[in-house]
């Protein structure tokens, strides 16, 4: 079966006439969702000041293509790598649970720096999202999930450059062949690492935009007619073989074209490792119903899948105390005991990392491997919560967390979490008008409708 090559002919294809009704509208809520993100990351992230440095330094500020959040104009690639970090900045962004990927922050941004290269109308750009959601969503998942992390590869990079090269190329307007060269040459780029759990470092949303610009530019170099390898995503040398030990190939075009990949995405509601929210929803719940104050609760014990403990739980001395805002996101205790002490978990609390009542909790939480939760994986990010207090014990599982496809984010909810990203950076007005431009996409004339009102 000649994989690339049909992934590459759907991506050319691919229209807003030819999409179900649902994934047209479904797609402009991801990108308002990845666009809050990116406003207020350019604000407030501590990965910002050191990326746009490193930009400028490179020459790569001087152009006409948007930051959103920020007044200043870039050259293409440079927005494409800064719209991409940033939205992967405050771990706020997409995820998609059987890739193990956040497929948003490399896609898009890619998508809208070739738009601006061609002044692409939204119905196109919306086409290319879908192209690259599933380029890189569907070769995930062909890895297969879990195997590629054993490995300590970051799905997000690895296969969002994919994405990336996908929706850029359907911006060109490139046929299947050149769609084709482009994942070829895409396949050269391919990298990111999990290291960065080890101290907190800051790797995790550069490689990320820089799967995004490295799609950017493996979509240019096809469009000038420069040739990729073929076969780049099953052949013997290709990605699938090299990245995972029994990857399945055949995944890639199972269903392609009447199941999208887009569709099973989810939103987060809580700016963390997604692993994580089923024992946030868990412990709020718990915490609701039976009014539990952290003084009395002896212990919080979090029940997952191996994937999720390698993240957010192991090694627990070191997931106990987080020492920044990294370590917090991937940090169960954390999370778990930010949500038990104030009965909420946003962006603002990790000003709280200090707190001495969530330090107290901290040890107080572990997390194991439970294997009723790998039985939901990878199907869904779950989790098992059991707190025990006054002498007795409290038990939640959580199959589906909340903001998952099948317990998606209304409307409503996607734009008061917007507003709340947005609206202290830009102010109301100008963040209601680019939450307007994100939810009308598909008839917006040309990208300049939505990338003007970045600031």
């Amino acid at each position: 079966m000649k994989i690339t090559e049909t992934l590459a002919d759907f991506c050319a294809n691919v229209s807003t006439a030819s999409l179900p009704a649902e994934v047209v509208e479904r797609t402009s809520l991801l990108l308002l969702d990845l666009v809050g993100s990116i406003v207020r990351a350019r604000s407030e992230a501590v990965v910002a000041p050191p990326l746009l440095a490193t930009v400028a330094a490179m020459g790569l500020d001087n152009g006409t293509a948007r930051v959103f959040g920020d007044p200043a104009g870039y050259a293409p690639a440079g927005a494409a790598l800064l719209n991409g970090a940033l939205a992967h900045a405050l771990d706020f962004d997409d995820t998609h649970a059987a890739g193990t990927l956040h497929p948003g922050a490399p896609v898009i941004p890619a998508a809208l720096a070739a738009a601006e290269m061609t002044g692409a109308s939204g119905a196109d750009i919306l086409a290319a999202i879908v192209a690259g959601y599933e380029t890189c969503c569907r070769i995930a998942v062909a890895l297969p999930a879990g195997d590629h992390y054993a490995r300590g590869f970051h799905p997000s990079a690895t296969c969002g450059v994919f994405g990336a090269a996908a929706a850029a190329a359907r911006i060109f307007g490139l046929d299947a062949a050149g769609i084709s060269a482009a994942l070829g040459i895409a396949l050269s780029q391919s990298a990111g690492s999990l290291q960065f759990l080890a101290d907190g470092a800051q790797t995790k949303p550069f490689q990320v935009g820089w799967a995004a610009m490295a799609g950017l530019t493996a979509a240019t170099l096809a469009r000038n007619g420069y040739k990729g390898p073929a076969e780049a995503i099953e052949g013997r040398h290709g990605f699938l073989q090299g990245y995972a030990p029994s990857p399945r190939p055949e995944r890639v075009v199972q269903d392609l074209g009447s199941v999208y990949e887009l569709m099973h995405t989810g939103i987060k509601p809580y700016p963390s490792c997604r692993y994580g929210h089923a024992g946030i929803d868990a412990v709020l719940a718990l915490r609701s119903e039976h009014g539990l104050q952290p003084d009395e609760v002896e212990s919080i014990t979090y029940g997952l899948s191996n994937a999720g403990l390698l993240l957010v739980g192991a090694p627990i001395e070191h997931k106990r105390n987080p020492r920044n805002i990294v370590d917090a996101q991937f940090s169960a205790p954390f999370v778990l005991s930010c949500a038990l002490v104030t009965g909420a978990m946003e962006w603002d609390s990790y000003q709280r990392l200090n707190d001495p009542v969530i330090r107290a909790t901290l040890p107080k939480v572990d997390c194991i491997h439970d294997p009723e939760i790998e039985a939901e994986f990878p199907t869904n990010m779950s989790g098992k919560i059991t707190i025990a207090a006054r002498g007795q014990t409290f038990s939640r599982k959580v199959v589906v967390p909340l903001g998952e496809p099948s317990n998606f984010l209304g409307t409503d909810k996607l734009l008061t979490k917007f507003m709340a990203l947005a609206a202290p950076v830009l102010g109301a007005d100008k963040a209601d008008a680019l939450s307007t431009a994100a939810l009308d996409l598909a008839t917006l004339p040309e990208v300049g409708e939505l990338t003007s009102l970045a600031v």
